[in-house]
């Protein structure tokens, strides 16, 4: 068994914080390309949009039952094999025709990066402990919210230049050099392992479901992703269909709207020792008045600049939002971190995919007004979890959770 060595610490760390973006890179680079998979492969656009739900719902539900593994088996060779698959799946994908193949492997991608995700969420709670531990877990969410940012720019640049196929040629390449990476400079960081047995796991969520101050944070995770994935599913429509522009508009706009999340994280991150329960009501008061907003003046005007404001906005409160429950969820049970961060992900993922899907299906979402109309569903949902999470804790949980 190969250890990680004393001597590669720091470069393992630099390494797993920069795969940790890789499940955000899988979702959202292709995303201005959707119109253009639409009319290659011959698809109805909801059959395009289903290629990122069923990704959502495989990388949720492998995070709940597959994350245990590594806390079974080790971070180390569980993350050469899914990276392994990861990089090979991509180039299957680029030079397929047929979108039930494409389903079929965004499915088996799904699982395969919730292993990568939840070994490298785990190594900073294996090898480092009390202030630095906080630091590093907190600034997980900051980092991951780079592939928002990127993603969806470097897309749309792919996909006006080269076509929607050198999307996953990019992901395969990427996904060759970090595995070249791994094997070189990586190691085992597992003191203990733990039997993978099914009636533990289940023991496990029962333990995590118990607390009080927890599941409503993953519920409110969940809640807060599905307005980047509303987003994200009807962006190149609105961009390239309603207000007519080209696959690089809708790059630059994903760009704002996740450089918006990643300053929401950095403000959270600062603010990290001020009260938690009063920063949560806050940013949710403040969101659902922006989305309000949004959905009056759309009547008055609208534009796609007028658009973006209120989306940057409401993405920035969105970015602070996960990143306080994300912190607060991945450290609550340390003993049993790949577990507790596998469900804490997986939980939250599966209630975005849940989510966006039955927004976008039930509104539909062309132009300012709709897209407002869904972020306010979806606000309204976070209100009711946190006047339930506030009805529910004794004063003793609450003095807890703003700890």
């Amino acid at each position: 068994m190969k250890h990680l060595k004393a001597e590669n610490k720091r470069i393992a760390t630099w390494i797993a914080f920069i795969l940790i973006p890789i499940s955000g890179l899988a979702m959202d680079i292709y995303v201005p390309s959707f119109p253009h998979m639409a009319n290659e492969l011959g698809v109805s656009n909801d059959l395009v949009r289903l290629t990122l739900t069923v990704f959502l719902i495989s990388y949720g539900l492998s995070q709940l039952f597959l994350g245990s593994l590594v806390d079974s088996f080790g971070r180390y060779k569980t993350g050469l094999i899914s990276l392994a698959i990861f990089t090979l799946s991509n180039f299957v994908i680029a030079f397929t025709h047929d979108i039930h193949l494409i389903l079929a492997i965004r499915i088996l991608q799904g699982m395969v990066i919730s292993l990568i995700m939840v070994a490298k969420r785990s190594l900073f709670v294996d090898i480092y402990s009390g202030d630095q531990r906080k630091h590093y877990t907190s600034l997980l969410s900051v980092v991951w919210s780079a592939a928002p940012i990127l993603a969806p720019f470097l897309g749309g640049y792919l996909q006006d230049i080269f076509g929607w196929r050198a999307n996953f040629i990019f992901l395969g390449i990427y996904g060759a050099v970090m595995l070249l990476l791994e094997w070189v400079y990586g190691g085992e960081t597992l003191q203990q392992r733990v039997p993978w047995k099914l009636q533990t796991i289940l023991g496990n969520y029962r333990r995590f479901m118990s607390r009080k101050d927890f599941m409503p944070g993953v519920v409110i995770l969940g809640f807060s992703y599905s307005m980047s994935i509303v987003f994200g599913m009807s962006a190149p429509f609105l961009i390239e269909h309603t207000f007519g522009y080209s696959a690089v508009v809708t790059g630059y706009c994903a760009l704002a709207s996740g450089i918006a999340l990643l300053l929401g994280g950095l403000l959270s991150k600062r603010m990290i020792q001020r009260k938690m329960f009063p920063k949560l009501w806050t940013a949710n008061l403040i969101q659902l008045l922006l989305a309000v907003m949004m959905y009056t003046s759309a009547s008055v005007y609208a534009s796609l600049l007028s658009m973006m404001c209120f989306v940057a906005g409401l993405h920035f409160l969105m970015g602070f939002v996960y990143n306080i429950y994300f912190t607060y969820c991945l450290t609550s049970f340390p003993e049993n971190a790949g577990a507790a961060g596998g469900f804490t992900s997986g939980g939250g993922y599966l209630v975005t995919a849940a989510t966006s899907y039955a927004v976008v299906s039930l509104i539909h979402i062309e132009g300012q007004q709709t897209l407002a109309g869904g972020y306010i569903i979806i606000i309204l949902l976070i209100t009711g979890v946190l006047a339930l999470l506030r009805k529910l804790l004794s004063p003793i949980q609450l003095y807890r959770l703003n700890g």
